[in-house]
């Protein structure tokens, strides 16, 4: 009897955490073809899309299960860098804390090269680091194809926990994807890039569409698992 008062008090004793219901890690195109007003317009962008109106309703829904999300820039095979760590979305002031760091982050030196078969390979990374999140998606916005380092379509099922997803922002009105609606870089990244059940390509017009091609994209993904997934 008093060893079980004993554990019941142990057990008692723990933090109770609450459930992720999100777990969304952002990859972010800094290669050579990205210069620095586009650099701030995607951390800018991400920042203004996190706190659109219509997206923080939708991060704050499930108090009791919410959102976590990290960030980082990719370029070359060798160039990840985490520029926002995991963190747990459970209300404004944690939103503040995350829009402020990517405000405030200042652009690094990085290869010129365009990555994205490393790029994936560093989301799956980050994304097993979430285990118990119900569902997991990597966001990959780019701007070009991969010129350099391992083939995105030679990069084999993600181990990352559950059905990974990975969704791409495809921005055009640049060199590499002159067309309006990035035309070939789309189906680019929907045949080699994209993958999961109901992966998508959203398109930014230009870099200074990127804020609102992220708000649409964010709603897209969070959106389903805020109404749809009935997990106590």
């Amino acid at each position: 009897m008093i060893r079980a008062a004993l554990l019941f008090l142990l057990l008692g004793a723990q933090p109770a955490y609450a459930a992720c219901r999100h777990a969304l890690a952002l990859g972010l195109d800094v290669s050579g073809s990205v210069d620095a007003v586009e650099y701030r317009q995607q951390l800018d962008g991400l920042a203004t899309a996190l706190n659109a109106p219509a997206v923080r309703a939708v991060l704050f829904t499930r108090p009791d299960a919410p959102v976590r999300i990290t960030v980082y820039e990719w370029s070359g095979p060798s160039h990840q860098q985490v520029i926002l760590p995991w963190i747990e979305l459970s209300g404004p002031d944690d939103l503040a804390r995350a829009t402020a760091t990517l405000r405030n982050h200042p652009r690094l030196p990085a290869p010129p090269g365009t990555a994205i078969g490393a790029a994936l390979l560093a989301g799956e990374a980050l994304l097993q680091e979430q285990p118990d999140c119900w569902r997991h998606t990597l966001d990959l916005s780019g701007d070009g194809p991969s010129n350099t380092g391992q083939r995105p379509q030679d990069i084999g099922p993600f181990n990352a926990p559950g059905d990974t997803i990975v969704n791409g922002l495809v921005i055009a009105g640049t060199t590499l994807a002159p067309s309006a609606d990035g035309g070939a870089l789309s189906d680019y990244f929907r045949a080699y890039v994209i993958r999961g059940p109901g992966a998508f390509v959203e398109t930014a017009a230009q870099f200074d569409d990127y804020a609102a091609a992220m708000e649409r994209k964010l709603l897209r993904e969070l959106q389903s698992i805020a109404i749809g997934d009935a997990r106590p």
